[in-house]
């Protein structure tokens, strides 16, 4: 199915570019969310009419996800759970803990901006988490699990 993307989506396109996606992902992901348009001549015409202002749009959630990311740069935060004798932690700290101790520290985050590629953390320890605010802006940050 081709469509017509609204916005920057990572590993698919740009603002204006015309994909082919599956249908599925067209029609549960990207056309609900208004994220893409289906790419017929009336939406071709009617794109090009917005495009000025969909791009300043875009450019105002690239700089307010930049400005975000600046007041992330170099934060550390610490998490303290509970723990047992060899530094396993009684349940776990996921992504959820994570965007709460960072929105704490006063920079407003959500949950699905916390990246964790190998699932949730289990154990004691320093760890590096990456927060994706924006296709384009990635920040990392110091986490710090320890004992109660």
């Amino acid at each position: 199915m081709n469509v017509i993307l609204l916005e920057r989506i990572g590993n698919l396109g740009d603002l204006g570019d015309e994909v082919v996606v599956k249908p599925g992902f067209a029609r549960n992901f990207l056309i609900p969310q208004g994220k893409a348009v289906r790419a017929t001549d009336a939406n071709r015409a009617e794109f090009e009419q917005r495009r000025a202002e969909l791009e300043a749009q875009a450019a105002e959630v690239m700089a307010e996800a930049s400005k975000r990311g600046e007041q992330l740069e170099g934060m550390a935060i610490t998490i303290v759970v509970k723990a047992g004798d060899e530094g396993k932690l009684y349940g776990s700290v996921g992504t959820q803990d994570i965007a709460d101790a960072v929105t704490a520290k006063g920079v407003e985050i959500e949950k699905s901006e916390v990246k964790l590629p190998e699932g949730t953390i289990r154990e004691l320890g320093e760890y590096e988490i990456d927060i994706q605010l924006h296709s384009d802006v990635m920040i990392t940050i110091q986490l710090s699990v320890v004992p109660e």
